[in-house]
């Protein structure tokens, strides 16, 4: 019989599991003005902010893509692997990066691209050039059909991902063919069938692990095998011609075998960590195929359902969707417990570059309870089970841009085409112009993507003063900011940015119960409550009591908790005055963190 060793238990990556992992935006971190172009951030902004995230407590630095770009969906339309956008720097810049966060005993983490490329990289440019090209099966490429009256369409009735109105399916017209490209079409989707493209992205990791990287994010990396044949997807909506077509481009056939292929012949040579970005998964099987301790594909996975929580079942992000505080409890319960049952590995995020604030999202961002909603989620992120991710910015509480800021503010191509579909459908509704308004003030990416607030100064210190940002800062960046809440002083309270530093130490002088240890939900039925209580081999054991609620509610601590004492919580700097036992009275957006008996 063989003896599968538990993941949690793994010391050869406890260094990695046991890390707080740090993402970076790199267009909207810090600007020193070295990159090619005015008011960008830059590589060398980076570098120069590193003892900031040392301090605060980070481990791994991971940069979403800085490669060359023609920058079509923000440098996820790849040019160049093995080459640095100008606007970011050079490759120089990125080895002193590597250099200064290897001096802190930091890491540094890369996002791998590869389900498609840029329409300007070198392999499609040959792809497209001629049906008999060397590179021509390196992407997706199908003829066209016809309907009844000899129209040309695509192949099949996909939509493509950030432009639901349009075909996944661009149509070339020096070759004939139309060529798959889910996202954008200056994204085509590579061909992972062709034995030669895996080895070329084997090539590219290779590279990057070579020159100091310590692992890779891998995006969208569960599409990468599509079902042979291209068939229609289900009719959802019958007013659009095109359909979500993730039941045949998600998870496809030969996904664990390019997954294995790739830790057996890159990855398992070096010392590294995955993370994969898995949209559209919700299986638990399919997930533990991924992420088993015995399975040899990667480390963990980002899986979606907390994030997706606000869209319409079914649907694409940019909807709205109501939701109850119990669905936080319930999908993150459900996934503490199967992994820590079925010997996998969890991420823990809230945030990223593809998804609103979440204090904006899950809690009140009003100037009364924009700080307590940011430490409430600091609180239940910093003691569950799994690796951490932090999103720059979300240390400090940033939130949405406001409700006034007008559309033609936001940059991201999804809110631009999405826009740009509302007011084409809807050009004289009033109505239907403001919900669509309403969603991208709710839900855009840009939210995310708005400068990193580090001052008070003009332009929120990113830039200089008399450089215009790319991307607008958040009206906000005068009252928060890095550098009032690195320097706030208080007896009675800390800042966002103190808190989080706090509860990242806290995470890790007790990892062996907020890393690894096992987790009990302690109420199923209160309407705004989750309560949860973590238990460590040692015998050491917490309680964490969120109020997922903007008003004052009670909770009936349960009998079987036996808490000592309230070690912490977001309305004070000290341990809360409240009773150990009975019914705790908890104010809104409240939360507590109990030392008690295992």
């Amino acid at each position: 019989m063989t003896t599968v060793t538990s993941n949690a238990k793994q010391a050869w990556w406890s260094t990695y599991q046991e890390a707080v992992v740090y993402q970076i935006y790199p267009a909207s971190f810090f600007s020193t003005g070295s990159g090619s172009e005015p008011g960008w951030g830059d590589i060398r902004g980076i570098t120069s902010k590193l003892d900031y995230l040392k301090h605060l407590g980070v481990d791994i630095v991971w940069l979403s893509p800085i490669f060359k770009s023609p920058q079509v969906d923000m440098g996820y339309d790849i040019s160049d692997y093995k080459d640095i956008d100008p606007r970011y720097g050079s490759l120089e810049d990125v080895d002193q990066l590597i250099k200064g966060l290897k001096d802190r005993g930091m890491k540094f983490m890369v996002d791998l691209v590869v389900n498609h490329t840029s329409d300007q990289h070198a392999w499609f440019l040959n792809s497209r050039s001629s049906k008999k090209a060397a590179k021509r099966d390196w992407y997706i490429w199908q003829p066209p059909k016809y309907d009844a009256d000899g129209k040309r369409q695509p192949p099949n009735n996909w939509s493509m991902i950030l432009g639901e109105a349009n075909s996944a399916w661009t149509w070339d017209e020096e070759t004939q063919e139309y060529f798959l490209a889910l996202f954008t079409p200056e994204q085509p989707d590579l061909n992972w069938r062709n034995p030669e493209v895996r080895e070329a992205v084997h090539d590219v990791l290779r590279f990057w692990l070579d020159r100091g990287a310590s692992g890779f994010r891998m995006d969208v990396i569960n599409l990468i095998s599509k079902v042979e044949g291209y068939p229609d997807a289900d009719v959802v909506d019958p007013k659009v011609p095109y359909q979500p077509g993730q039941k045949h481009f998600a998870n496809g056939p030969h996904l664990h075998e390019y997954l294995r292929d790739i830790n057996d012949k890159v990855l398992s040579k070096y010392d590294s960590i995955t993370v994969g970005e898995m949209p559209f998964v919700h299986d638990e099987e399919e997930i533990m195929k991924v992420v088993g301790a015995d399975r040899k594909e990667l480390n963990m996975i980002f899986i979606f359902d907390l994030v997706d929580v606000d869209n319409i079942p079914g649907s694409f992000r940019l909807t709205l969707h109501e939701w109850q505080p119990k669905e936080i409890r319930n999908i993150l319960t459900r996934y503490q417990r199967l992994m820590l049952d079925r010997d996998g590995w969890n991420s823990i995020f809230i945030e990223n570059h593809d998804n609103p604030r979440s204090v904006s999202r899950y809690c009140d961002d009003s100037d009364e309870y924009r700080d307590l909603g940011a430490k409430l989620l600091c609180l239940m992120q910093t003691t569950l089970a799994g690796t951490l991710y932090v999103y720059q910015g979300e240390e400090i509480g940033m939130r949405n841009l406001r409700p006034e800021v007008p559309p033609e503010e936001y940059k991201d191509i999804e809110s631009i085409n999405y826009w740009r579909k509302m007011n084409t459908t809807y050009p004289n509704d009033d109505a239907q112009l403001k919900q669509a308004h309403h969603v991208l003030q709710r839900k855009a990416r840009d939210h995310a993507r708005t400068p990193v607030q580090w001052s008070a100064d003009a332009n929120a210190g990113f830039c200089d003063k008399d450089t215009k940002p790319w991307m607008m800062v958040n009206t906000d960046y005068e009252t928060v900011n890095a550098t009032v809440q690195r320097t706030y002083k208080s007896e009675n309270n800390l800042s966002v940015l103190q808190f989080w530093k706090r509860g990242l130490a806290n995470r890790k002088e007790h990892k062996d119960v907020f890393v690894y240890g096992d987790y009990e939900l302690l109420d199923d039925e209160h309407e705004s409550v989750f309560a949860y209580k973590r238990t460590g081999e040692s015998g050491e054991a917490f309680v964490t009591v969120l109020n997922f609620a903007g008003k004052d509610v009670e909770w009936t601590v349960p009998e079987k908790v036996k808490v000592e004492k309230w070690a912490a919580g977001n309305y004070t700097k000290g341990a809360p005055e409240k009773a150990f036992d009975g019914k705790v009275k908890l104010s809104p957006w409240e939360g507590l963190l109990g030392v008690c008996k295992a």
